[in-house]
């Protein structure tokens, strides 16, 4: 069998936008159940979200099993792996573990860009540790080629989220093995001495700017929204990734307004004795 193509890395250097969901709640059932709903990706965090490697696999696990969920010819989510750091030797144990795309937070310099790429990538073009035979991501050797095919499907997202990211960011976009630059609104607030307060307005220049720079060096910007009118308006800026929600805030937000509606509806209080 031949090492599965990568459709979200297919996707992106096509241009073609995709949508996805941001999962914080760091459970397989829930992500399952997500799975299922039709977005082209899903982020697994593992950065800000209670995920360690075990986790992430069984994250996995639950967004590969959600197939069977879906209508017929209908693409399956793709899974995006959140690290918590660019560390070599965890990357390693994250694409062992079958993540195929990585985003990869706090990338300032594209000295980084490149060490994370190597770091992605088998010999001659990196140092990923060759355990294919160990590992779900050649399916325990199920796939022959796979040591020959893996670099070329695995894609790499790296976050620019600091003034010296921005500053970096035209460096950082061309390096060549850097599939994707996403663009981390809160931090990039608090860098930028606006902490709390992505929407002011230097901020959301500096983030449209960043979009076309980033496009312009024939990379993917990706970002975050957590409203409705912020996803549109970074999909209308040229942003080729854009999470549109975030499972613990649409969780909360639902089971508030549920709650409001029987609030609002609840019978006045009967007299004592009644």
């Amino acid at each position: 069998m031949q090492t599965p193509i990568n459709p979200f890395k297919q996707a992106m250097a096509q241009g073609r936008a995709q949508i996805g969901l941001w999962l914080a709640l760091a459970d397989a059932y829930s992500t399952e159940v997500l799975a299922g709903t039709g977005y082209d990706w899903l982020l697994l965090d593992g950065e800000h979200a209670p995920n360690d490697l075990r986790s992430q696999l069984h994250l996995l696990q639950a967004v590969a099993s959600a197939t069977s969920a879906l209508p017929a010819g209908a693409q399956p989510p793709h899974a995006i792996a959140r690290v918590p750091v660019g560390d070599t030797a965890l990357i390693k144990q994250y694409l062992d573990i079958g993540a195929t795309t990585l985003l990869v937070p706090m990338v300032d310099t594209a000295e980084q860009a490149r060490d994370l790429v190597r770091a992605t990538r088998y010999a001659p073009e990196g140092v990923r540790g060759m355990g294919s035979s160990l590992a779900r991501s050649s399916r325990w050797q199920a796939y022959p080629n796979y040591v020959h095919e893996a670099n070329a499907q695995v894609c790499l997202l790296v976050q620019a989220e600091t003034v010296q990211a921005l500053d970096n960011l035209d460096a950082i976009a061309t390096v060549p093995g850097v599939d994707g630059v996403f663009i981390g609104p809160a931090d990039l607030s608090a860098s930028m001495g606006h902490p709390g307060n992505p929407g002011h307005p230097d901020v959301q220049a500096a983030i449209t700017e960043g979009i076309a720079r980033i496009l312009r060096a024939g990379k993917a910007p990706g970002i975050l929204a957590t409203n409705e009118a912020q996803a549109r308006h970074w999909l209308a800026a040229g942003a080729l990734f854009v999470a549109v929600g975030v499972d613990t805030m649409l969780l909360a937000s639902a089971a508030r307004q549920l709650l409001a509606r029987f609030r609002a509806d609840a019978p006045a209080a009967m007299p004592n004795g009644y």
